[in-house]
């Protein structure tokens, strides 16, 4: 006998949970979202006499890609736009009775907290007020230590191997990892912290090798190439709570975007023997041929809506081997026989090579068998394996 059981609940309280789960996940701030690779911007608008001006239309527009963004000030003037991508931006206020504020040259770096204020002064709304000199990049509301480097710092440090990651080395309270697995790689020591205790990010993703290992040489999986880069930053202390994962330092970088101008480089880095220098003693120059290249190219498909940006880096390295000369045994000297070695014109050598039976000495008894030299008799040859 099989019974079967069947639950119903009214429909209608379904959708009254649903809506109530909706309205919760939606009241929720804006400012706990993850902005690993990202940034905020905020402010203040205020009229001539330095009171707060409640209700005024704020927008903020990228200049690389168009895409606009659009605040209220709240009953204190206060403005935010979080989270908000890495790169140039132009900051416009409005309100009524006063004319149009804009403040041109804002940049905003990886998690960067900007502030830019905007002081409205009485017109009309066909009136604008530019300021086209960049707001100050002292950053007052975090509390985390570390260094960014933009992208034209990245492409003047020469680097060895073309490996960006030997430029953290040069921030605040980071030493090279000496002994480490990941030394010739990069990898480094923040705070007096292992290397392997570095936390790297990659355009929000986390970019660490959990191998022990090390597989690829380093601590971090993917290292795109220089001239990809928009910019990195390295933290060392008193971050946000979002980065978890280690006790070290947090190198949190971005790669560039497409824009709605097409943009992008080429480039090979050469090295050859022809350049070289002979050592004094040597009789040649070893030989040595290095091609690094690559390029990237960022387009947009759909203006001021969709964009495409990729890189591509290779590196062909080409050097001279010693010669080396390998023998192995021949069918005879596998069944325990080397009379071959006698022979000069198979050997090349002066002398016919004579065999002496293990463990022979004072005096050493040659290896003979039934009167044939360097012969093993086949009670002296034990076969082991299958």
């Amino acid at each position: 006998m099989q019974s079967t059981r069947r639950c119903s609940f009214p429909l209608g309280s379904w959708l009254i949970r649903i809506t109530l789960l909706i309205g919760v996940l939606s009241s929720l701030p804006a400012t706990v979202l993850a902005q690993m690779d990202q940034g905020t911007i905020t402010g203040t608008v205020l009229d001539n006499t330095g009171a707060a001006v409640p209700g005024a239309a704020v927008s903020l527009t990228s200049v690389d890609t168009g895409l606009t963004l659009n605040a209220t000030t709240d009953g204190s003037g206060g403005y935010t736009f979080s989270p908000v991508k890495i790169g140039n931006y132009k900051l416009s206020a409005k309100a009524a009775g006063f004319s149009i504020a804009v403040q041109d040259n804002v940049h905003l770096s990886i998690q960067q907290r900007l502030e830019v204020n905007l002081q409205l002064k009485p017109g009309t709304a066909t009136q604008t007020v530019e300021v086209t000199t960049a707001p100050p990049l002292l950053q007052t509301q975090s509390g985390s230590t570390g260094q960014v480097v933009d992208a034209a710092t990245i492409n003047a440090t020469p680097l060895n191997g073309r490996n960006w990651v030997f430029i953290a080395q040069l921030t605040a309270g980071v030493a090279p990892a000496n002994g480490a697995r990941g030394q010739g790689k990069g990898d480094f020591n923040a705070n007096g912290q292992r290397a392997e205790q570095n936390n790297f990010i990659l355009d929000g993703v986390d970019n660490n090798t959990n191998a022990v290992d090390f597989l690829n040489g380093a601590s971090f999986s993917v290292r795109p190439p220089p001239d990809a880069l928009a910019e990195f930053k390295v933290q060392t202390g008193s971050y946000s709570a979002e980065f978890g994962h280690s006790a070290g330092a947090v190198v949190n970088a971005s790669i560039k975007s497409g824009t709605n101008q097409i943009h992008g480089d080429l480039w090979e880095y050469w090295r050859n023997d022809i350049l070289d220098a002979r050592d004094y003693f040597a009789t040649s120059v070893p030989k040595y041929r290095q091609n690094q290249f690559g390029a990237t190219l960022g387009f947009p498909i759909i203006k001021d809506k969709l964009f495409f940006f990729g890189d591509v880096e290779a590196n062909r390295i080409l050097f001279a081997a010693p010669s080396v000369t390998t023998t192995v045994p021949t069918p005879l000297m596998r069944q325990g026989n080397f009379s071959e070695l006698l022979n000069t014109n198979l050997t090349g050598s002066a002398q016919p090579v004579q065999l002496y039976q293990p463990n022979s000495a004072n005096p050493a008894t040659p290896l003979a068998c039934n009167g044939q030299n360097n012969v093993f008799c086949p009670n002296q040859i034990r076969h082991t394996g299958p």
